[in-house]
């Protein structure tokens, strides 16, 4: 089955089923003055205005799809009630701007570096600004010396700038914060172990096909079971 096949085969088929970002398959049905009708092989058609066909600004709907054109849209918002569904043909980011804030951790990638500082995609509009001096606590002379295109690392947002569209990132304190999210669960203490081992020889927890034997802890089990055991009973 070829990756077309296999997206046609999990494409919604009801406006009901859409949600924004959702990404579709369509044929261009008609070419308007304001944007473009597209079937999406739903009971409504689409609809991609003029300023969603490409990142660029369009004068003429017809200088980008013609009638019977097979594309890839993304769905914008959609309105079932009244049967409206808007769609851009230009990607949307994987994180919108009111999905982010500030302290935020995020995996992106490098994806490009300058003589102040490096550019890391986070999946948002734009990259963010890795500063030289946000970096390390030590002196970085050289972005490149810690960092390379298209290496993924985690970056914390320092800063945001909604109006002016910038996201400012930092390295500093982000290996401690990391760690912590990934902090695996606490030891278990040397009495559970005891205990969880001890319960692991008993004969209901013998498999079927082994012959039972009999119940036998060290001396060392015994001592911890026991110690277990008055604990349980304060």
């Amino acid at each position: 089955m070829t990756e077309e096949e296999e997206f046609a085969q999990t494409q919604p088929r009801s406006i009901t089923d859409l949600q924004p970002k959702m990404r579709l398959q369509g044929v261009i049905k008609e070419a308007q003055l304001y944007g473009a009708v597209v079937d999406v092989g739903m009971e409504y058609d689409g609809v991609v205005h003029i300023s969603e066909l490409a990142p660029r600004r369009v004068n003429r709907v017809t200088d980008v799809v013609q009638p019977g054109d097979n594309v890839t849209v993304w769905v914008t918002n959609v309105n079932a009630e009244k049967g409206r569904i808007g769609l851009t043909m230009n990607e949307p980011p994987r994180v919108d701007w009111h999905e982010l804030a500030e302290e935020q951790i995020h995996t992106g990638t490098v994806a490009r570096i300058e003589s102040y500082g490096a550019f890391i995609d986070i999946g948002a509009e734009r990259p963010g600004l890795l500063h030289v001096r946000e970096m390390s606590d030590s002196y970085v002379r050289d972005p490149s010396e810690l960092v390379r295109i298209g290496e993924q690392i985690d970056v914390r947002i320092l800063k945001l700038d909604r109006r002016r569209r910038r996201i400012d990132l930092t390295l500093k304190g982000i290996v401690d914060e990391v760690e912590e999210e990934l902090e695996e669960e606490p030891a278990k203490t040397t009495m559970e172990i005891a205990l969880e081992h001890a319960q692991s020889r008993q004969p209901g927890h013998e498999r079927r096909h082994e012959k039972r034997r009999p119940y036998d802890l060290s001396e060392r089990e015994k001592i911890l079971a026991r110690t277990l055991e008055k604990h349980s009973k304060r």
